[in-house]
């Protein structure tokens, strides 16, 4: 039988050997006592240590697949498309002081989800997955809520100006629409319909005049 092998000392990767605790009861492979650099502890038998099976208490895995994240939103190759300016105003108008539009946004505490900010690729997978076409534009469901994937869909731009949140509207019958769309509904110049509205005439005045 050869001699055993104390690794009380040595370092492997992160994990710095403390004492020994046992034998494994079956296999005979002894267990260590380890330290890790971001200071935790944890037991660990022999072959795993040696082999590199084991490198860390866990944390380094987790610090992998953030660098990995990290690399793939840089090396996406996706810089220079229309998605990629899209995600990055997004960001603009919810954190940069500086962005025109920013009281809008930011400044009424909207925020971008925390799927979206920081991973570029997440947000790319949502958008094809949910309708992404150039011709689009992302749009807030709840203009008050926040840029996330329950509270926002791809609109054509008639569509997100007609939600937007200082948009007057009016009711009529139960049935409420912008004054844009009104005008196309009824064919009234939109015009007549701002400036009846401004001289304070009751909604159905407005559309169907005195």
């Amino acid at each position: 039988m050869g001699k055993s092998i104390d690794l009380r000392g040595k370092k492997f990767t992160r994990l710095t050997v403390i004492a020994e605790e046992k034998l494994h009861k079956k296999t005979g492979d002894r267990k260590w006592i380890c330290k890790c650099e971001c200071g935790n502890y944890i037991t660990a038998k022999t072959s795993y240590l040696t082999s590199g099976d084991t490198k860390s208490c866990g944390c380094l895995k987790s610090d992998t697949s953030r660098e990995h994240a990290s690399r793939l939103n840089k090396t996406h190759g996706m810089t220079r498309t229309r998605l990629y300016k899209i995600w990055q105003g997004m960001k603009n108008r919810c954190y940069k002081e500086n962005v025109n539009g920013y009281q809008n946004y930011g400044g009424r505490g909207i925020e971008v989800c925390n799927e979206w900010r920081h991973n570029f690729v997440n947000f790319y997978n949502w958008a094809i997955s949910n309708g992404y076409k150039d011709s689009l534009t992302i749009d807030r469901i709840d203009n008050n809520k926040n840029y996330e994937p329950e509270n926002c869909k791809w609109a054509t731009l008639k569509e997100q100006s007609n939600n937007k949140r200082t948009n007057c509207f009016i009711e009529y019958k139960g049935e409420k629409h912008s004054m844009k769309e009104w005008s196309e509904i009824l064919n009234i110049n939109y015009g007549t319909i701002r400036s009846r509205k401004a001289r304070g005439w009751k909604n159905e005045e407005i559309l169907f005049g005195k």
